[in-house]
């Protein structure tokens, strides 16, 4: 009789307290069909987490997780992986084997390209794994896993394949964690805190009052008699079938409330699942979600999820079968799976994930299913990934049920109509924009008169400027620019410095002392890089930017007069004499000046839709997906050029797509407010005292980071500047030690350095 086979062990306890692995492997199978039940493909999903840990049945695997562990130390177990993606492809020819077999194979280790999938399937000696048969049952025929929902293809070829593959792997992965972590919290008698969220009408009418409390104590002026219209025509709209939107607000017309508005009653309407606002800048993240949180009255039904630490990259944790003999290093992956009713997070986050191959990125993409999306500044996408990107959206809106609102003061123009020729591009009709009128829009909220100036600015010229005026912004294009023209006027009462050189909650601090004076008429001369323009609502009457995008001009030209209180504001556009526009920006200035020579009101829609035709359209379509994947250019050819036979190259394809500078690394800052402020020591401590620190712990840390160039950091660890947080995160993530490299007023100092590269003067 064959003994009982386990799929995870508690050393040292009885083996009555063990999980059988036929219990493992019926569980994680249905939770993942109720996943996957969301895009209609749940039998598929059922199957690959019945074959998933078969490989267990091999007896080297079950002495495996007998032993005992030793000093706390776990060795790397037997691969268990590729005998369910061996048993999938065999059972399964074709595509549908394929693509069961990447999930399985990659559900520790994370997607692989194919070649890497072929040699795991047919040469990777693996050990035997008898019985597996009695474990997992029977499988079904391939007839009955066809979809129960028809599958729309893009015209991206071979896209729709490698995104659905992606989705059954975010299945699977998130019902294997989900179902290990039920496990030991039951052994250990803990309760699993998840669930018990607050359902969305429940939002959406705490919403509604909050809106409605705020329509009553508004002052009655024409801004806010616009606000309100953007509002009662977003909602309007919310009855119209899920699918593709625009909402063309101008800055300060009141559009993030009015999307959310949007978004929620929407998903009621539908029966959708949650809402996820997408923010371009991490710098906005936590202001947009306390804003959210203070007009739904909720804290734990918004999760606010940065680009955090991911356990994955700490020393140790990584490997094909890294599981450990009890199963806990799954649990060291704390990467959230968005299950709540609101999700606040990045494009970086969102986009990379979409494209990513770690377990931890990818087992929340399924909850992207039946969700409202909305894509704030959608403008602010990377031209050499913008074509995937575009291709994501379209394929979450054709084949998962999800809503998409592109949500922008400038409206990009990405619309097939508006593409001329091009095959690509979002099918978007003028009845899905949920604004009123934008052109009229615009006309009514014009507050400001831009100006440019024909001859290059001096700093000196800036800096006599600031002491004639008492509220002033400029806004240039670096940190190094930031900073020099800050030292020029910093004895003038009321100087102010804003770079991502200082922590968030520096930055907030600094942004509160700010508003605070502008209200109450105090000097306030400010100096900033381009994180002021998306979302910081600041009023100053009159604003500099350094010469840029039209669509930054815009946003700048939106903190200026943002109230309406005076007839006209003033916004200079300029061109730096000392600091011209960094490589990054040349295409996006270079397409902004016949546009100022062309059209009287460049901030006008006809002129921004110039600017996107001259910006994007006089392109070729190689430039819009630019990445190169394996020898080939562009994501998209990648997958491609493997439609046919289904190897798709996940693993080269997540390396390549990288929406920010890898030249920059985080470090964490203990800043203090003042003299008595101990808060960020108080959570380093606690992080460090602890085996595994807690997830929400390390997401605290996030309002203390700060990106430093990569050499520097280096650097700095080598001289002990930097340490380790917490000893198992290792240089995976560095703390400084004390405030000797960080000013009070300017952030982490990182130009007094012997060596400068051209990534310190990294624009934000």
């Amino acid at each position: 009789m064959q003994e009982k086979r386990f799929a995870h062990s508690h050393p040292g306890r009885d083996i009555s307290q063990w999980e059988p692995l036929s219990d493992h492997l019926a569980a994680v199978g249905e939770r993942a069909a109720q996943f996957a039940t969301a895009f209609g493909w749940a039998e598929a999903a059922r199957t690959a987490g019945r074959l998933h840990d078969i490989g267990k049945c091999s007896q080297a695997f079950q002495d495996y997780i007998a032993r005992p562990v030793v000093s706390g130390e776990r060795s790397r177990g037997p691969d268990h992986s590729t005998a369910g993606a061996r048993e999938a492809a065999k059972a399964y020819c074709g595509p549908l084997g394929k693509m069961l077999a990447f999930a399985i194979a990659g559900h520790h280790a994370g997607l692989a390209d194919a070649a890497n999938l072929t040699g795991r399937l047919t040469e990777s000696a693996i050990e035997p794994y008898d019985g597996w048969q009695t474990e997992c049952g029977r499988l079904p025929t391939a007839e009955t896993l066809a979809p129960t929902a028809k599958i729309r293809q893009g015209v991206e070829r071979g896209f729709t394949q490698a995104f659905l593959t992606r989705m059954l792997f975010s299945c699977l992965v998130d019902a294997d964690f989900l179902e290990t972590e039920r496990f030991y919290a039951g052994a250990d008698a803990k309760p699993v805190n998840r669930g018990g969220h607050t359902n969305l009408t429940t939002l959406r009418d705490r919403l509604r009052d909050y809106m409605e409390r705020m329509r009553r104590r508004a002052d009655a002026t024409p801004v806010n008699a616009l606000r309100a219209r953007v509002l009662n025509h977003a909602v309007g709209n919310a009855a119209l079938a899920p699918g593709l939107f625009t909402l063309t607000v101008p800055t300060g017309g009141g559009k993030t409330l009015a999307s959310l508005s949007f978004a929620l009653e929407h998903a009621v309407r539908h029966a959708m699942r949650r809402v996820i606002y997408v923010i371009p800048y991490t710098s906005i993240i936590e202001q947009t979600a306390r804003e959210f949180r203070k007009a739904l009255n909720e804290s734990d039904d918004i999760l606010e999820h940065h680009a955090s630490f991911d356990w994955e990259k700490a020393p140790g944790t990584a490997g094909a079968d890294s599981e450990g003999p009890d199963g806990l290093e799954k649990l060291r992956r704390a990467a959230e799976n968005w299950d709540v009713p609101v999700v606040v997070t990045t494009a970086v986050q969102f986009f990379e994930s979409l494209f990513a191959k770690r377990t931890s990125s990818c087992r929340k993409l399924h909850n992207i299913a039946g969700s409202v999306i909305v894509l704030d500044e959608v403008q602010t996408l990377p031209i050499p990934l913008l074509r995937p990107c575009v291709a994501a959206m379209d394929e979450l809106a054709r084949n998962y049920g999800a809503s998409i609102v592109l949500c922008t003061a400038t409206q990009p123009a990405l619309r097939k109509r508006d593409m001329k020729d091009r095959a690509w591009g979002f099918e978007i009709d003028d009845d899905r924009e949920l604004a009123p009128d934008p052109r009229s829009l615009y006309r009514e909220l014009k507050r400001v008169d831009v100006e440019t100036r024909s001859e290059s600015v001096p700093d000196e010229a800036i800096t006599a400027r600031f002491a004639e005026r008492a509220q002033m912004l400029c806004i240039v294009n670096s940190r190094a620019h930031a900073r020099k023209l800050f030292d020029g006027i910093q004895e003038l009462p009321g100087a102010f410095h804003l770079t991502t050189l200082m922590c968030p909650r520096h930055r907030r601090a600094v942004l509160k002392q700010v508003g605070i004076r502008l209200k109450d008429r105090e000097p306030v001369r400010l100096v900033a890089t381009s994180l002021i323009e998306a979302g910081v609502d600041v009023d100053f009457p009159e604003v500099w930017r350094a010469a840029t995008g039209l669509d930054s001009i815009a946003q700048a030209a939106g903190r200026c007069n943002r109230e309406g209180k005076l007839e006209r504001g003033r916004t200079v556009v300029f061109t730096p004499s000392e600091a011209k526009p960094p490589r990054a920006l040349e295409a996006f200035w270079q397409a902004t000046r016949p546009i100022i020579r062309q059209h009287d009101d460049i901030l006008g829609l006809e002129a921004i839709r110039a600017y996107f035709g001259e910006l994007y359209w006089q392109k070729g379509d190689e430039a819009f997906d630019a990445i190169e994947v394996g020898g080939l250019r562009g994501i998209l050819t990648a997958i491609r050029e493997r439609a046919n036979d289904f190897d798709f190259p996940f693993e080269s394809i997540a390396r390549a797509f990288r929406m920010i500078d890898e030249h920059m690394e985080p470090v964490i800052v203990p800043w203090k407010a003042d003299t008595d402020d101990d808060d960020a020591q108080k959570l380093l401590n606690k992080i460090a005292g602890m085996d595994r620190p807690l997830a929400g712990d390390l997401r605290r840390l996030q309002q203390y980071v700060v990106s430093i160039p990569r050499k520097l950091r280096c650097d700095w660890m080598v001289a002990d500047v930097l340490t380790p947080v917490h000893p198992a995160l290792g240089s995976g993530l560095l703390r400084f030690q004390d405030l000797a490299h960080y000013r009070p007023r300017t952030g982490v100092d990182i130009f007094d350095t012997a060596e400068r590269a051209t990534e310190y003067n990294i624009i934000s």
